[in-house]
């Protein structure tokens, strides 16, 4: 695919629209209120204890959505983590940095939770 192609996808248009709009976008199964998977649960409990103010967008809206988010970040699950417009991981990564005390302090050195 040329990157012509890749410019004029209004999928990966919109994604991109919405990293940059957000500091924290969570691609997800479900919404925050009601996430429809236990990977995009995880995340959200993770990003809630955190504290962290975040936007979630369902994925199951749309089958162009769905495929779109694996495309545009080369990641074949979800749900996917955007911190300031970088893919950070998917459930397992997320989890794991947590887990290993990382993800607090990357989220005060972006400046998007309180330190």
């Amino acid at each position: 695919m040329s990157e012509a192609a890749t410019t004029t996808d209004p999928v990966h248009d919109f994604i991109a629209g919405t990293i940059a709009k957000h500091d924290i976008v969570l691609f997800m199964k479900g919404v925050p209120e009601s996430p429809q998977c236990g990977f995009s649960a995880v995340c959200v409990q993770i990003l809630d204890h955190l504290g962290a103010d975040f936007v979630g967008v369902n994925v199951l809206q749309s089958d162009h959505l769905r495929n779109g988010i694996k495309t545009f970040s080369d990641w074949p699950t979800i749900p996917q983590l955007y911190v300031k417009g970088e893919f950070v991981g998917g459930s397992d990564i997320v989890r794991e940095m947590f887990q290993t005390g990382e993800l607090k302090p990357f989220l005060e050195q972006q400046g998007v939770i309180a330190a």
